[in-house]
């Protein structure tokens, strides 16, 4: 629900095309010291907006004189900021000057992430590249600033395709030509990555510092994690594959297979709970428009006779209970309880009782339940609009 003030920013427009509510997702660098990206070496920004079409929100890439829109993930963050923001962690990569000691090679737990976290992000980073590659497509940005993760673990790539686009040449016979050596190059950049993140620092991957970053991963890492690395890296004399790699992740794959079902079944626990929560705020919604209107076809007495005097009492015995002291008396769970007997209606009995006290009705939840479905039916019999 960001939104920006349009009097405080008027370079970013009100609509583009037909999304509108637009609002910077990076920071926007001063219009005088526009900068090529060293990515697609092109000016570029990144906003949220909403689609006018189907109200939903979209991540725009702006490639100054031309936008592509992606998915949106609220929330999300790329790699580089959450793993390789900060400059003390190049400090081992850094030439000493004459007369510093070296400084003792960062450890796992100390400076250095943890060998299961890499690997959960090696099985989704070659997930997706098997994805795309077996598409007969390449990836061509499989790099720390443009992989995104949302929540702890959970990778995935942005900026997909727009590679394509901007070097495309129409007058080239057979487009997909190219399309081996864009995918041995993104095996190449996903082994900079899976590098990067075991030295914890981007400078582990030029190139005057490799072998230095080859024996801190010797040092602090699995076997199997240094022979991906270099495989990876490692000049071949044929083809290579994707599906290559799979022999060293191993039995890991299971972990993250589990981890995957345990992250689902929390996820579809917390949706049956909104699902839930739906179905009450259904319930409030529809008693909202009965309670206290104004008036229905002309009778301004409506909502305060019959049936629907029935329904004030019970919003009252809902909402409006007072303790003994006569202060209010909130109990959530009392709401929630109330609202599921009367959803049900269950048999059960319940004491309304007026608001000055003169008179008191006892009724059945199957009775309120009642009178709830045919007041709506009698509101929406006249609008001839489903709710």
């Amino acid at each position: 629900m960001a939104q920006i003030d349009q009097s405080e920013n008027p370079g970013v427009p009100s609509e583009v095309d037909s999304y509108h509510s637009l609002f910077p997702l990076e920071p926007l660098p001063p219009p005088n010291r526009l900068q090529k990206t060293s990515n697609f070496s092109y000016i570029t920004s990144c906003y949220k907006a909403v689609n006018s079409k189907d109200d939903l929100p979209y991540c725009l890439r702006r490639i100054h004189a031309l936008v592509f829109s992606y998915d949106f993930h609220a929330g999300a963050e790329t790699m580089f900021s959450r793993h390789f923001n900060d400059p003390a962690a190049d400090s081992y990569f850094t030439k000493r000057k004459w007369g510093q000691h070296e400084l003792p090679p960062p450890r796992q737990h100390a400076g250095l992430l943890p060998e299961s976290l890499i690997w959960a992000y090696i099985v989704q980073l070659s997930s997706a590249l098997r994805t795309i590659h077996t598409a007969g497509l390449a990836c061509r940005v499989m790099d720390p600033s443009k992989i995104l993760i949302t929540g702890k673990t959970r990778l995935r790539v942005n900026c997909v395709g727009m590679f394509d686009v901007l070097t495309f040449d129409n007058s080239q016979t057979n487009h997909l030509a190219l399309m081996p050596q864009y995918q041995q190059a993104d095996l190449i950049s996903l082994g900079k990555v899976v590098l990067a993140l075991a030295c914890n620092s981007l400078a582990g991957i030029k190139r005057e510092n490799l072998q230095k970053a080859m024996e801190l991963v010797s040092i602090n890492y699995s076997s199997d994690l240094k022979n991906l690395i270099l495989y990876l890296l490692s000049e071949q004399s044929r083809l290579r594959s994707v599906n290559d790699i799979m022999p060293m992740i191993g039995a890991r794959f299971y972990t993250q297979l589990d981890a995957s079902q345990m992250r689902n079944d929390v996820i579809e626990e917390d949706l049956a709970k909104e699902v839930q929560n739906g179905r009450l705020f259904r319930l409030l919604a529809k008693l909202g428009t009965i309670n206290e209107r104004p008036e229905f076809q002309k009778d301004p007495t409506w909502s305060e006779t019959g049936d629907r005097y029935l329904l004030k009492l019970f919003r009252d015995h809902l909402f409006h209970q007072v303790t003994d002291a006569s202060t209010p008396w909130i109990d959530l769970s009392h709401i929630v309880s109330c609202l599921n007997k009367l959803d049900a209606g269950v048999p059960e009995k319940i004491s309304l009782v007026s608001r000055d006290e003169k008179s008191m009705l006892v009724v059945t939840y199957s009775d309120l339940k009642r009178c709830f479905e045919s007041t709506f039916q009698e509101l929406l019999a006249a609008t001839n609009g489903p709710l």
